[in-house]
């Protein structure tokens, strides 16, 4: 028997100074999503998320609301796990930068760093700013020397940190990605970090003063200095990959094999605010490292309310546990991930939420609870034996077009494909007229074939809506009589005669929601 295919998917760590809003939930549940989807067709995936806890902006949060930094980032880990348990996020692993391992795999990437020349010590002088952590040139700044991204002004800092030679891994970056072109999906993300690194690329930062910022892991090499909260941020990917035991790291030691780890990462998903970060930053640190680079980036859009993007700074953030109070947490992954070509930016609607929820309620719900009624009323609630299967041809095609959707991460167009096979279920009851055949003595058999055929599409439909509904699909095969949700494969395959159905609630109630639309 082959292996399984092994899958490591990541997130961006959440920074630990908010709650978590319609952001951090469209990237996890799109994650979560591409898991799930390499679970059925049998893939062994490591899932990881988690929060990101070092850095001036916690100390200044912290200090606004009277607590300690670790007080702070115990408090929002917290909120964000909860947030995830009930948004059915099946992460295998949360990190937090403040654990004790992450700690020690930082110390040890950068003596590894240090030792190999990688570091060095000089000025920086730059316009900074706190809230998104990051130095911007002159020509960056907005009106009145603001943030580019978050508005907000921003102070001018001179002071001596350390590099890393970013620079010197340009042609190589570029190389890798020319040489890979599907390695920065979608392709105008890619084109963006070329066009980036059409300019010199500049040596990093990677420390910061104690002086300045206390709240850090200290750099291995000078007792004064703390890692900067981007380098320490990325080193997570490898922590959690296994890969650097820091208990056995001595010299080359713990870098040299990383065979048996989960390393490298496959895939690393987040928003196109990052991609920077992740492109550029991140590949020249492992190849500064002398580590293999990771597999593959999807960069994501925006959500947007108007012409402004969702952000906690504006003041317009979308909080989808409070969607989820009235509608249910499938209803709130579906219309994310529904809404969203995943490469593109979406707008927040209620019109649109609604719409949505409605497709849901009056095409798949409705299916599932007229076939499962029908077996009830004409079979007493058995399924029953019968040749071929009247919708053989269009499975077949619905399993094609989500799985190769899935593969090129169009997962919109994969949900669509999986909703047309429900509308054209719900058109060959139409078709078959299962209420006349019940009424012909002559026509028992093709009554049989129109109910086995049914509940062969809904077993397929459980399977193909599970990485976006999971809770909504883990009752539909209660009541199709199934132990769980199966397996693409086991979907088409699965023994359906004498099967006993049971009726449950509708899946998808009508709702009339408490705002206005």
């Amino acid at each position: 028997m082959s292996q399984p295919t092994r899958r490591y998917i990541t997130t961006p760590i959440y920074y630990a100074s908010g709650d978590p809003h319609i952001g951090h939930a469209y990237t996890t549940i799109l994650a979560d999503v591409l898991a799930r989807f390499d679970r059925l067709t049998g893939a062994d995936v490591l899932f990881l998320t988690g929060t990101d806890e070092h850095g001036p902006k916690i100390e200044e949060e912290a200090s606004r609301q009277s607590l300690s930094p670790i007080e702070l980032c115990n408090l929002m880990a917290e909120r964000f796990q909860a947030a995830w348990k009930t948004l059915e996020i099946s992460h295998d692993r949360f990190i937090r930068t403040t654990e004790a391992e992450h700690k020690a795999v930082v110390t040890a990437f950068l003596e590894r760093l240090w030792e190999r020349g990688e570091i060095y010590e000089g000025p920086y002088s730059g316009w900074y700013c706190i809230h998104e952590e990051r130095y911007w040139t002159e020509k960056d700044l907005g009106p009145n020397h603001s943030c580019p991204d978050c508005g907000r002004p921003v102070e001018h800092l001179h002071e001596t940190n350390y590099f890393f030679k970013m620079g010197a891994y340009q042609d190589a970056l570029i190389s890798h990605i020319e040489d890979n072109p599907h390695w920065i999906v979608p392709e105008i993300r890619r084109n963006e970090i070329l066009g980036f690194l059409r300019q010199p690329l500049g040596d990093l930062s990677i420390s910061r003063p104690k002086s300045r910022v206390s709240w850090g892991i200290t750099l291995p090499f000078d007792e004064d200095h703390v890692a900067y909260v981007w380098v320490d941020a990325l080193i997570n990917y490898l922590t959690a990959s296994g890969a650097i035991d820091p208990g056995k790291v001595t010299g080359e030691q713990g870098f040299e094999d990383v065979s048996g780890s989960w390393w490298p990462v496959d895939l690393h998903i987040m928003g196109k605010d990052i991609l920077t970060t992740h492109a550029v930053y991140w590949p020249t640190l492992l190849m500064g490292a002398g580590l293999p680079v990771f597999g593959q980036i999807l960069a994501h859009g925006w959500w947007v309310v108007g012409e402004a993007k969702m952000s906690k700074s504006l003041g317009n953030v979308i909080d989808p546990l409070a969607l989820r109070e009235e509608f249910g947490t499938d209803a709130v992954r579906w219309y994310l991930l529904r809404e969203m070509p995943t490469g593109g930016d979406a707008s927040y609607t209620a019109e649109r939420f609604l719409a949505r929820y409605d497709e849901l309620a009056n095409v798949l719900g409705n299916l599932g609870s007229r076939v499962i009624s029908m077996v009830w009323k004409y079979r007493d609630g058995v399924v029953p034996e019968a040749l071929g299967n009247g919708l053989d041809t269009e499975i077949t095609e619905a399993i094609r077009k989500a799985t190769e959707a899935m593969a090129h991460y169009k997962v919109h167009e994969a949900l669509a494909a999986s909703m047309d096979l429900a509308r054209i279920a719900n058109g060959y009851v139409e078709d078959r007229q299962p209420w006349s055949q019940a009424k012909d003595p002559e026509a028992s058999g093709d009554l049989d074939q129109t109910l086995a055929t049914l509940t062969r599409a809904l077993i397929v439909l459980c399977a193909l809506f599970e990485p976006v509904t999971p809770a909504k699909m883990a009752e539909m095969a209660l009541n199709l009589g199934l132990d769980g949700i199966p397996t693409l494969e086991e979907s088409r395959s699965l023994e359906l005669a004498g099967r006993r159905v049971s009726r449950g609630k509708p899946l998808f109630p009508r709702i009339e929601p408490s705002w206005a639309v």
